[in-house]
């Protein structure tokens, strides 16, 4: 059941500052798309995660998107964003979180995988031993496996919720 506990429950991904990564002692950022960074299938401007992102990495924060969605959409993200992603990346598995690490140049310790769902994000974050941050997801996504595990995922956070202190 721990590999399913985020290290810290925020609510917007700008949630997530500079002086938050350095008091956890965080350099990088792997980060899905899909109701974390931007709304599901949305391809409409986002300049406030724009601007975040922009401002990560002025300050030297790496990032890194890792995504189950498909190539063609991490694609004309990854591109708007300014930094690198994976496509079909069969999360959970830790394989696509392990390239993340290694093409960041960094260890898992030093990164956070940032996700809106804990059977993806943040097991597959947590499979690698990587701080991990769940976020609230930005839209209500209407593919019934989805909300199906919504609803799993609020049993298992009811679980912790005595021991989240947020941050």
């Amino acid at each position: 059941m721990s590999l399913l506990k985020p290290d810290l429950i925020l609510g917007h991904v700008t949630d997530i500052t500079p002086e938050l990564l350095q008091r956890h002692r965080l350099r990088g950022l792997i980060v899905d798309l899909d109701n974390t960074l931007i709304p599901y299938g949305s391809f409409a401007e986002a300049l406030e995660v724009q601007t975040w992102t922009g401002e990560l990495l002025e300050r030297g924060i790496k990032m890194y998107m890792v995504s189950n969605a498909l190539p063609e959409r991490v694609a004309f993200w990854t591109q708007r964003l300014n930094f690198p992603g994976v496509g079909l990346a069969s999360k959970p598995l830790p394989r696509a979180f392990k390239k993340a690490v290694k093409r960041m140049g960094l260890q898992s310790r030093q990164v956070a995988m940032v996700g809106d769902q804990l059977f993806t994000d943040v097991l597959g974050g947590n499979l690698i031993g990587a701080f991990t941050i769940m976020v609230r997801p930005l839209s209500d996504n209407a593919l019934p496996h989805t909300k199906f595990t919504r609803r799993m995922e609020q049993l298992v956070l009811r679980r912790f919720s005595s021991s989240f202190t947020g941050d």
